[in-house]
């Protein structure tokens, strides 16, 4: 936990050492904001309801996108993009030096401050959409809406480390990241929306409703129990497989200088 907290006060320090870029980075999070707004205000420009959301509901599935999205790209994101020149380069040796778990050094080596805009965007959003129904949700609703976007994040995370491990095989995995990252961007849109074998996929496979659905319905109070479980233990299933993933691929690894 020291380790974590020394890390990040670094990547704050050296954010904030270019005051102007944090400005700019924070104006642009904003203007992201409100072209990430387009595409509902345009699905919704002629109808009252879709496949069962109404415009607010809408809003805070989208508001559980920024959010889990502001998370990954501050977060996580910064670091795992680095692993790929880290394997060919040869300088993740140093990594397995460190009397430190590799999958903990790797995913917390590098943070993006600003990004903490993008975050308060996302729970403005949350507030004005609740704002919009006319009512707060109960004290248990928020309670589980909070815990879905933590097992949310925790899904996300499971996908891009599994991306990321498989750059011990194949070294040049930049554009799989970039690529998973467009399909996640489907998360902006609640599930319910894919018909078919989409839906399977977007719930089992690559599973952007436990992302952003299913907590957007348990903070409207729409979730039943059974789902509320279900998503935390898929949630918990994925960083399983993906641990399970890394440490294989650790086995595997030779170094780039050896």
């Amino acid at each position: 936990m020291q380790l974590l907290w020394v890390q990040l006060r670094t990547s704050v320090a050296q954010a904030l050492a270019y005051r102007a870029n944090f400005i700019i980075e924070g104006t642009m999070s904003v203007a992201w904001l409100l072209l990430a707004l387009l595409p509902l205000i345009v699905l919704f420009d002629q109808r009252k309801e879709v496949a069962g959301w109404d415009p607010p509901s809408a809003l805070i599935v989208m508001a559980y996108f920024m959010g889990v999205k502001a998370v990954m790209e501050g977060l996580v994101s910064p670091s795992l993009t680095q692993l790929v020149e880290r394997i060919r380069t040869g300088a993740f040796d140093y990594v397995l030096l460190k009397p430190v778990d590799a999958q903990f050094m790797v995913s917390s080596a590098r943070y993006e401050p600003w990004k903490v805009f993008d975050l308060l965007g996302a729970v403005g959003l949350a507030v004005y959409a609740l704002a919009r129904r006319g009512y707060a949700p109960s004290a248990a609703d928020l309670a589980l809406g909070i815990v879905l976007f933590i097992a949310g994040v925790l899904a996300m995370y499971a996908l891009w480390i599994v991306a990321a491990a498989a750059s011990f095989w194949v070294v040049r995995l930049d554009n799989l990241i970039y690529l998973l990252g467009s399909i996640l961007d489907t998360a902006r849109w609640p599930i319910q929306v894919f018909r078919g074998a989409w839906r399977l996929v977007f719930t089992f496979i690559i599973p952007i409703a436990v992302m952003t659905t299913f907590p957007a319905m348990a903070l409207l109070g729409k979730l039943d129990a059974k789902t509320a479980l279900a998503t935390l233990g898929g949630a918990i299933a994925m960083l399983a497989i993906s641990r399970l993933v890394w440490v294989s691929a650790i086995r595997n690894y030779t170094s780039a200088s050896s």
